[in-house]
């Protein structure tokens, strides 16, 4: 297995990791840093969640930069990608702190791309992530990040930063989703 795909595994351990911390009522404390409160445990669950996500830039910028570009990075990079916004939709939903009418819209749209992507697969194609694709993975880890910081930093200003990076991710991952289907349609129609 090469480096960026042994990045993009790495990615996928760091989850439960992250999960433990946010989910765990760890009783560190509470900071208030930057106009925001936050659980001690929070702010770390934001670190772990913010270096996973970095792994997803590292892991494409390796792979291209040294041509290591294969099918199973293809693959494993954006589910490691849709593993961790799960991750971090789901278990912020349980702790009330994301709408869950979005994160229906969120999974909705990866497990309609996931099956287009397997349709692709039976059909010996591989579906690369896209522009929109990639502005949507970006859009919901700086959603996520600012929900799992508590607004921090905008809290100082009263602006609902995280809120309104919500709706961004929302409707870049739904246009992401059109994206994939319009550009892939020939799949479809050839599976039938």
């Amino acid at each position: 297995m090469n480096i960026p795909n042994q990045i993009t595994i790495s990615r996928i351990i760091l989850i439960p990791l992250f999960m433990v911390f946010l989910l765990v009522p760890f009783n560190w404390g509470v900071w208030s840093i930057l106009g925001a409160d936050i659980p001690v445990h929070h702010f770390v669950a934001a670190i772990i969640f913010i270096i996973a996500s970095a792994t997803d830039w590292l892991d494409g910028y390796y792979a291209r930069k040294h041509n290591l570009v294969t099918n199973m990075g293809k693959f494993l990079d954006p589910l490691a990608d849709k593993l961790l916004i799960t991750a971090a939709f789901v278990s912020l939903v349980g702790l009330d702190m994301f709408p869950a009418w979005a994160a229906i819209v969120v999974l909705s749209r990866e497990f309609a791309v996931t099956g287009l992507r397997l349709v692709a697969s039976g059909e010996g194609e591989v579906i690369a992530a896209s522009t929109w694709g990639k502005w949507k993975t970006v859009s919901q880890i700086i959603a996520a990040a600012a929900l799992l910081l508590h607004n921090m930093i905008f809290e100082l200003m009263n602006f609902p930063f995280a809120t309104i990076m919500v709706y961004v991710a929302v409707i870049l991952t739904v246009l992401s989703g059109i994206d994939y289907f319009v550009k892939n349609k020939h799949v479809l129609n050839k599976s039938m």
